[in-house]
């Protein structure tokens, strides 16, 4: 016997790598000493750092790959979980050095493996962050036909006088909001049970077309999580930023706490930005308490930074210039005794 006849093709392990190596080195940045090949991946600091601390992420891209595998979408997972990752490590001041995915199936398709794959480099190439390794497990009896699970691991550093933690919020400073994409990869396992409710399924759920600028419903389900990082970075240089949040699963309100003193309320306004029409949807279909909905989705705001009133209008300048469309959302009060932190109103 041999291990093809056990359900491992060790030859097809070998194309998919030779298919990976020219996305991993469009990555490349200062800093690689070896990638991908090794059995493992060196990099230095870059000496422009005096005292620099790591800051490390890990994630997934959750029951979204199941709409992936549904829809056969399998180009855009890979930013998904570059995203998770660097967009987290962010919210300390971090810029993301490099990245490291982790790909499981059943029986390896190199095609659609590399798919995702070119989908983590295109999210490692927006946010600056080097790919230089990862583990492709072909382990059959373990998933089903056509499915995969991800994983991803980020390393960043931040000088250690620029660490973002919120310790200096205080009543009176600015909430600013940067837009999402949609449900960015969060919340999904909802999102399916109301697809079920509306549609039956996603195969019916997808001939819909009513989403306007968004496209086609799939096109509005499968989105990819916006990546902040550059953007932010540029931000830092000029504007200091107190505190920020990356609205991930818990929504906002169970992230945007997360960076706040325990004598601090954000206070939010629902009509300061304009939610995706993938959110109106939802809640109405899946007939969703609005509490829910902020406690669940990002519901339109992807990424929260708490600067003071003095800084807000800076901020604002600074991050429309880079391309992004910021929104003044709300702002910090000072936290009466056992109230909720994030208040949306």
């Amino acid at each position: 016997m041999s291990y093809k006849d056990a359900g491992v093709d060790i030859d097809a392990g070998d194309a998919l790598v030779d298919r990976i190596k020219p996305m991993a080195r469009r990555t490349m940045r200062e800093g690689v000493l070896a990638g991908i090949g090794g059995f493992g991946a060196l990099f230095e600091v870059p000496k422009r750092y005096r005292e620099p601390v790591l800051v490390t992420g890990t994630d997934g891209v959750g029951t979204k790959l199941r709409l992936a595998f549904a829809l056969g979408r399998h180009d855009t997972v890979g930013i998904d979980l570059v995203a998770m990752s660097v967009n987290d490590i962010l919210v300390q001041g971090a810029e993301p050095l490099f990245f490291l995915d982790y790909f499981a199936c059943g029986r390896l398709d190199v095609d659609v493996a590399a798919r995702v794959v070119g989908g983590i480099a295109t999210g490692c190439e927006q946010s600056g962050c080097a790919l230089i390794g990862g583990e492709t497990a072909e382990m059959p009896d373990m998933y089903p036909d056509g499915e995969y699970d991800l994983a991803g691991f980020a390393v960043g550093a931040v000088e250690k006088s620029a660490i973002i933690d919120g310790r200096s919020i205080a009543p009176g400073d600015a909430v600013i909001g940067l837009p999402s994409s949609g449900a960015h990869s969060n919340g999904y396992s909802l999102v399916r049970k109301v697809i079920e409710r509306a549609y039956g399924s996603i195969h019916a759920a997808a001939m819909q077309a009513d989403f306007g600028t968004s496209g086609s419903f799939a096109d509005a389900v499968m989105a990819p999580t916006r990546l902040y990082v550059k953007p932010v970075l540029e931000l830092l240089r000029h504007v200091r930023v107190k505190g920020m949040a990356h609205i991930t699963g818990g929504g906002l309100l169970e992230n945007v706490p997360r960076v706040l003193p325990d004598t601090c309320q954000a206070v939010l306004h629902r009509d300061a930005w304009t939610r995706p029409a993938l959110f109106d949807w939802l809640q109405r279909e899946g007939h969703i308490a609005d509490d829910e909905m902020h406690r669940v989705f990002n519901c339109g705001i992807g990424m929260v930074l708490i600067v003071s009133q003095a800084d807000a209008q800076s901020c604002l300048d600074h991050l429309s210039q880079a391309g992004e469309a910021p929104r003044l959302i709300g702002t910090i009060v000072e936290r009466a005794p056992g109230a909720a932190q994030t208040l949306v109103v």
